[in-house]
């Protein structure tokens, strides 16, 4: 793999990684920068396979443009249509005030940028990384159990 390629992908995994992260914060929390991040990650995994090829692309947000340059050298992912679609609107119109994305957004958001995720890292011979490579530092909480000292019995 090309080391531009090794970084589109990097830069990709940063997305997923945020949006993996913010889709779990219960107090306070951001479905609008999560469904941000999957437009982004799934951007920057269809500009890595392009770059990969060799295909030139425009700057440009729209995934739709991005799928169909990719689909060129890549026909059998042309399932990725229906999730790649509902990602566009996260790209810019949820960046400002006006609208607001949901929970269940964000849900389905991340779900549709895994699928693409997980088809693009197939295509360029990747495994799919454990989450303990991926530096989500998820913090397990430690059991505690308390002993109950038996009290001798005094004659």
């Amino acid at each position: 793999m090309k080391p531009i390629t090794r970084e589109w992908v990097a830069k990709a995994e940063e997305d997923y990684v945020a949006a993996l992260y913010l889709s779990r914060k219960r107090k306070s929390p951001m479905p609008s920068i999560v469904c941000f991040h999957c437009q982004q990650c799934a951007e920057k995994y269809l500009k890595a396979r392009l770059v990969e090829a060799n295909v030139p692309f425009p700057k440009t947000h729209n995934l739709t443009v991005l799928l169909r340059l990719v689909l060129a050298i890549e026909p059998a992912i042309g399932r990725l249509q229906a999730k790649v679609t509902p990602l566009n609107h996260y790209a810019v119109e949820f960046r400002y005030p006006g609208d607001e994305s949901t929970q269940e957004e964000a849900r389905i958001a991340l779900a549709n940028c895994h699928a693409v995720r997980k088809e693009i890292r197939k295509i360029l011979w990747m495994d799919e990384p454990p989450s303990a490579q991926m530096n989500l530092r998820i913090r397990e909480k430690r059991a505690r159990y308390k002993v109950r000292r038996r009290q001798s019995k005094r004659n």
